[in-house]
């Protein structure tokens, strides 16, 4: 999974972005963090409940490794704007939450949970592959740590795929079904975020369309070898300002600690 190579441009840090930059940046690494922490949270929904003992525990981790993912983007973030993740994190309301429709749709049954985790991990991976080559040193880095985890999140989750699509009529039937659920949400992840033209242009974020067609060719192909059939249509035309009933009742459970205890200071 090596992304193509690029010409080396000048790298850039904080001091050196423009206005116009850092407000795109800002609105990208948010995009990506609310990903991530909405899918952590439905993950840890599985917490005591998977159907084996061994995916209880690694389905809790990649959870955590989401969390961590979620935590590096709003470090960035914080050194642009002085935004605290914390804050970010239990004190929006869904309005104000900036994640694809795909991660905040109920868990459902464990096909569902392990087909969406699938293709989330797919397009993370490759983003983060390609975003290795950032302009912008320090996401750079970031990518750099980020995508070995998540490629083991990928390699694990293809399994799962593999597993369900090939095994049982019922196992099938259920990874088909979530599948012809899923699909027309996927092509929210591949949507420019406000500003990004700026980004892409300068070599800070990569094209999303490059890393659609990237995921398209990979998915599809292990989809396809795993017994199931690709819904045909375009996707929901949503952007990442709309979102589901489901993110209200999500954030209403995961921020009511925080909200209840504001001003604690120790944990």
């Amino acid at each position: 999974m090596t992304s193509p190579s690029a010409p080396s441009r000048p790298a850039l840090t904080a001091d050196t972005l423009t206005d116009t930059q850092k407000r795109a940046l800002i609105t990208r690494l948010q995009a990506l963090a609310d990903d991530e922490i909405i899918l952590a949270h439905r993950d840890s929904e599985w917490t005591g409940h998977a159907p084996i003992l061994e995916e209880d525990i690694a389905l809790a981790n990649i959870a955590q490794d989401e969390i961590g993912h979620a935590l590096m983007y709003l470090t960035l973030r914080e050194q642009l704007d002085g935004q605290q993740a914390d804050q970010l994190t239990f004190f929006r309301g869904p309005r104000e939450y900036t994640n694809v429709q795909l991660v905040e749709l109920p868990k459902g049954d464990w096909a569902f949970t392990m087909l969406r985790q699938y293709l989330y991990d797919a397009f993370e991976a490759l983003y983060l592959d390609a975003l290795r080559a950032s302009t912008y040193a320090p996401l750079a880095e970031v990518a750099n740590k980020a995508v070995r985890e998540e490629k083991f999140h990928l390699q694990h989750t293809a399994l799962w795929v593999e597993r369900l699509g090939l095994g049982t009529e019922e196992s099938r039937r259920r990874l088909q079904d979530a599948l012809n659920t899923q699909w027309a949400y996927t092509a929210q992840l591949f949507q420019p975020t406000d500003g990004e033209a700026e980004l892409i242009a300068a070599g800070i974020t990569p094209d999303p369309a490059a890393v659609h067609a990237r995921w398209d060719g990979l998915v599809r192909a292990h989809l396809d070898r795993s017994g199931l059939q690709v819904p045909a249509g375009d996707g929901h035309p949503f952007t990442r300002a709309q979102h589901s009933e489901a993110l209200l009742y999500l954030l209403t459970e995961m921020q009511s600690t925080a909200r209840e205890h504001a001003d604690a200071q120790v944990w």
